[in-house]
């Protein structure tokens, strides 16, 4: 016969085993993704409005068409390149809330919970509300002093509840 007093046998678990979770990024990766990210954006879109008005000064000197069409020639791949790197950078947030250097580097962005994050709240909370507040004098600075914190995370990823991690 079974005691209907004795506690219960089973075992529980309450908390997930934390060496299973996927360690946070170090701000020095993340540092680096961030001026990737810079550098790619510069090399995609504004490096051919530069190579156009370079080229279209030397092409004809004293010419204003010749200048007109290689600076509308420089405009146009622009803008296709601007295209490409929104799809590309739509497509990686979206897929598993990276960008193009956070892909290259190995991170990513979760929500704390370590679910994944949605493109909304991305693009939202960490990118339009966080570039809003950047127009405070000294937010950025602000902003990039938090990392230093124990979570990791800067002052748009308490704002958007998120975190970086190693993908």
């Amino acid at each position: 016969m079974t005691n209907p007093y004795a506690p219960p046998l089973a075992v529980v678990r309450d908390i997930a085993d934390p060496s299973a979770l996927a360690a946070l990024a170090d701000g020095g990766t993340r540092l680096r993704a961030t001026i990737l990210d810079s550098v790619i954006f510069m090399a995609m879109v504004y490096a051919p409005v530069l190579v156009g008005a370079i080229l279209g000064g030397l092409a004809a000197p004293g010419r204003d068409d010749a200048r007109t069409y290689s600076m509308v020639a420089a405009g146009v791949v622009a803008v296709v390149t601007f295209t490409v790197w929104c799809w590309l950078t739509i497509k990686y947030m979206k897929r598993n809330g990276q960008s193009i250097a956070k892909k290259l580097l190995g991170i990513k962005v979760v929500r704390t919970d370590r679910s994944p994050v949605s493109l909304g709240r991305l693009f939202w909370l960490r990118n339009v509300v966080n570039g809003l507040l950047s127009i405070l004098p000294l937010y950025g600075f602000v902003d990039a002093l938090f990392i230093v914190g124990e979570s990791r995370q800067c002052l748009h990823d308490k704002i958007a509840d998120t975190i970086v991690i190693k993908a």
